[in-house]
């Protein structure tokens, strides 16, 4: 008896354990500019720095879950306010989630920024439209 109960309860511990999240190679990310109420969506490679405005956003890393677990995007980002003969200021460092964005926003009188998605590559004419990237 005992011998079939262990068998089964492996298989029970096994099939509980959640997928882990994938890591994607691009943010997409979602800006408004609170004064012109203009609204952006940027795709972010991860490590490579891009402008929105006065904010240059790094995308450190970005994980997707599986389709077989409950939907969910995680950004690692790093965004610095950029303003000529000025220093830096960094703005928010942290993860960003799709499904909560007021879990961990970022505070700024001008810009917000949230995290909508982590894709493998983008579209021809998703990059043509939105050309962020920093030179």
């Amino acid at each position: 008896m005992i011998r079939l109960l262990i068998p089964s309860l492996m298989i029970t511990v096994v099939a509980s354990v959640p997928a882990s999240a994938e890591p994607y190679p691009i943010a997409v990310l979602r800006g408004l500019d609170k004064v012109t109420a203009r609204v952006t969506t940027l795709n972010a490679p991860v490590g490579e720095p891009i402008r929105f405005g006065g904010l240059e956003i790094t995308a450190r890393t970005c994980d997707k879950r599986p389709p077989e677990e409950p939907p969910e995007s995680a950004a690692f980002l790093e965004i610095t306010e950029v303003r000529e003969s000025e220093p830096r200021v960094d703005v928010f460092s942290g993860w960003m989630f799709a499904s909560s964005p007021a879990l961990s926003a970022m505070d700024h009188p001008v810009y917000d920024v949230w995290v909508l998605d982590c894709i493998s590559s983008v579209s021809t004419d998703e990059s043509s439209s939105s050309s962020n990237k920093l030179e």
